[in-house]
């Protein structure tokens, strides 16, 4: 059973960059699908980005495509959501989220096992 952990949060200035980092306890993702999904105050939980488990295909939300990209280490032991150009709407808090041989879906209950989340802020 993967345990997703995240780290590398944050406060930044508008226009900065931050890496969040997504480990597991299982020390691999190999076998999941892995996502990052945000929700901010008051807000429903959003899709970010997602990476899959088979061909590492990537698919991002139209709100951060082009400056965000997630990628995987060549083990597979850690996702990683590089953060550029950000924006103080893109405060929230982040989750790495993941599913067995799932598909690369941009739907939260698609996805079995979810981080604790991290707090990425940015000042304007």
């Amino acid at each position: 059973q993967v345990q997703p952990v995240e780290s590398g949060g944050g406060l930044v200035q508008a226009g900065g960059s931050l890496r969040l980092s997504c480990v597991t306890s299982e020390r691999t993702f190999g076998n999941y699908a892995t996502a990052w999904f945000r929700q901010a105050p008051g807000k429903g939980r959003e899709f970010v980005a997602a990476i899959s488990w088979s061909d590492d295909g990537t698919s991002y939300s139209d709100s951060v495509k082009g400056r965000f990209t997630i990628s995987k280490t060549n083990d597979k032991s850690t996702v990683y959501l590089h953060m550029n150009s950000l924006k103080s709407e893109d405060t929230a808090v982040y989750y790495c989220a993941a599913a067995w041989r799932g598909r690369r879906s941009q739907r939260p209950h698609d996805y079995y096992y979810w981080g604790q989340g991290t707090q990425v802020t940015v000042s304007s």
